[in-house]
């Protein structure tokens, strides 16, 4: 049997987190011996946390929220291909040479997170899409919205200019997206089949009250990534405008799904979490508090 491991969410703030309940539910649900717990982290000690994580080698992985997503690319030993081209990281897995030595890969979850929680709640393929902000989560949006074979991606955001780096990851990606900014944003956003809220928490604010005053309705999916409050002045807009609101939860739900099985396999179990993946879902479903999956509801990009 594997030894004790532990892991952990980084982040700045943390307290609010819910993937401590999230990890925790499914490696007791597998019988794994792992801890997981919140290490409230800024940008600055982020690569002594890491070189710590190194020389004591008895971590199975990190999951990493804002605002280290970034940060992170460059503070690991290795990306696997969608890190690299997204140039963010979500997960951090502790791995070991044939030598002995702990290694740190990182990953990105948050594009099965998106595209999981999306297909959840009936997107179809080919939607014409919104993404709300430019910032590391609207990489990851861009990605899962190639996956469903987007027909058209336009990214408001306050200043063009500061999202130059998250274009160039459209072009890296086929994307066919282009930028727009907020002041044209809550008038078109009912015109779109999908759109996606990376802002952070009451950002969107004003943008749901010109929205909820422009008098459109929508027939379209909004994911707004951020959940606490919940629920946001941007999903009331739109759900009372006739729309379909998928909470940030399902989102921190799915990309942790496929946390749990790279850091189960890193850990020494092997593909345990992947070959109980039904029960690991709803048990995460349970520990926040969101409904149950039936099986036919559980078909996912990993």
């Amino acid at each position: 049997m594997p030894a004790s491991l532990q892991g952990a969410v980084l982040g700045h703030p943390i307290g609010h987190s819910q993937s401590p309940a999230l990890h925790n539910a499914a490696y007791q649900l597998l019988g794994i011996d792992f801890s997981y717990r919140a290490i409230d982290v800024e940008i600055p000690a982020l690569a002594e946390l890491l070189t710590q994580v190194r020389a004591e080698g008895n971590w199975y992985g990190l999951s990493v929220t804002m605002p280290l997503k970034n940060a992170a690319v460059d503070l690991v030993d290795e990306l696997t291909p969608v890190a690299r081209t997204l140039g963010s990281v979500n997960t951090i897995i502790a791995a070991t040479d044939d030598g002995g030595t702990t290694f740190l890969r990182g990953d990105n979850t948050d594009v099965a997170g998106i595209l999981n929680a999306l297909r959840h709640a009936g997107a179809q393929d080919g939607p014409r899409a919104a993404i709300l902000g430019g910032g590391g989560t609207a990489v990851s949006a861009l990605a899962a919205l190639v996956e469903l074979d987007a027909s058209e991606i336009v990214v408001f955001v306050r200043n063009p200019a500061k999202a130059a780096d998250t274009m160039e990851v459209a072009e890296a990606l086929g994307a066919p997206a282009s930028l727009s900014t907020f002041e044209g944003a809550a008038t078109a956003l009912g015109g779109f089949d999908v759109v996606i809220s990376t802002l952070p928490p009451r950002a969107a604010d004003p943008l749901a009250a010109d929205f909820a005053a422009s008098g459109q309705e929508s027939a379209g999916i909004l994911l707004d990534v951020a959940y606490d409050p919940w629920p946001s002045a941007l999903a009331q807009a739109w759900e009372a405008r006739g729309g379909i609101v998928v909470a940030g939860i399902e989102m921190l739900l799915y990309q942790g799904v496929e946390q749990v099985k790279l850091f189960a396999e890193a850990g020494g179990y092997g593909t345990l979490a992947t070959d109980k993946q039904g029960d690991v879902i709803n048990v995460m479903c349970d520990a926040i508090g969101v409904h149950r999956r039936n099986p036919h509801e559980q078909n996912m990009a990993g």
